[in-house]
């Protein structure tokens, strides 16, 4: 069954660059666990972005990664895509960035997603919430305010 965990964003962060950070900063971690990940953005805008970021990563710290399309024929351990098809091979972790949930997110049996602290993006998330518990997804958020991720 598919889990899908919401990770609630302070109010007081930059809510248009950290979600995309952040989903950096998670992709570095589960390869660093051997796990393949799919980011999924709203467009080809926000996919370049994320792109950049992981690029920016220190390089010992270096993420495998490639747009969707690009890359080696086997892909990268991190692909990045906004259509509605979804990565060209099975991975287990989805890292949603896009405003809605895309029609694949079944095929996954991890999905991260975010919420962020303005009322307008908290609006939409809630919309993707119930979204994963119509598709009977199981549900989880952890607040970042008091419940930090640990990087190290």
């Amino acid at each position: 069954m598919t889990q899908a965990l919401f990770y609630l964003l302070p109010s007081t962060v930059n809510n248009e660059e950290q979600p995309q950070l952040l989903a950096c900063q998670l992709a570095q971690l589960h390869y660093c666990s051997g796990q393949w990940i799919y980011i999924h953005c709203d467009d080809q805008s926000q996919a370049y972005q994320v792109d950049e970021l992981l690029w920016q990563f220190e390089p010992s710290a270096f993420v495998p990664h490639n747009l969707k399309g690009e890359g080696p024929a086997k892909g990268a351990p991190v692909e990045i895509g906004f259509d509605r098809v979804g990565p060209n091979l099975r991975r287990p972790i989805l890292i949603n960035l896009a405003n809605d949930i895309p029609p694949f997110a079944g095929n996954f049996s991890q999905i991260i997603d975010f919420v962020a602290g303005d009322d307008a993006r908290k609006a939409i998330a809630r919309n993707r919430y119930r979204q994963y518990r119509d598709q009977g997804f199981t549900l989880s958020t952890q607040d970042l305010a008091t419940q930090p991720i640990n990087f190290v």
